[in-house]
């Protein structure tokens, strides 16, 4: 299965803790990594917002080109995310990939490993 968003090794994932109003579009979230982070949204590291109900995330990436805003809403269970005390938070690709499909991203559980061969 390919990837949804493409992500090259040597771009850091941001998470804006808290949640965001998620009636914004992308030059709106531009504007606040810019004001409220301090980060360039156009230098080609993700940003991840939350809403309110949890359920709902964006995610902002310039891939040198162009602006994408993607969107991914839980039906079920909500995203987890840091406590809004952190401001904002980077993360590993892996652990966005853990937090896009509802796992815990903090600690994911791994699968049972076998202790010896045989």
């Amino acid at each position: 299965m390919a990837a949804v968003i493409p992500i090259p090794p040597a771009v850091r994932v941001w998470i804006a803790t808290g949640h965001t109003d998620m009636r914004r579009g992308m030059n709106s979230l531009a504007l606040l990594v810019q004001e409220a982070f301090r980060r360039d949204p156009h230098g080609g590291d993700l940003y991840v917002f939350r809403g309110k109900s949890g359920k709902l995330i964006k995610i902002l990436w310039h891939d040198g080109l162009g602006m994408s805003l993607y969107a991914k809403r839980l039906e079920r269970g909500r995203f987890l995310w840091p406590s809004s005390a952190d401001g904002i938070v980077t993360i590993t690709r892996a652990q966005l990939g853990y937090l896009l499909e509802g796992i815990d991203w903090r600690m994911p559980q791994h699968t049972w490993r076998p202790q010896a061969a045989g």
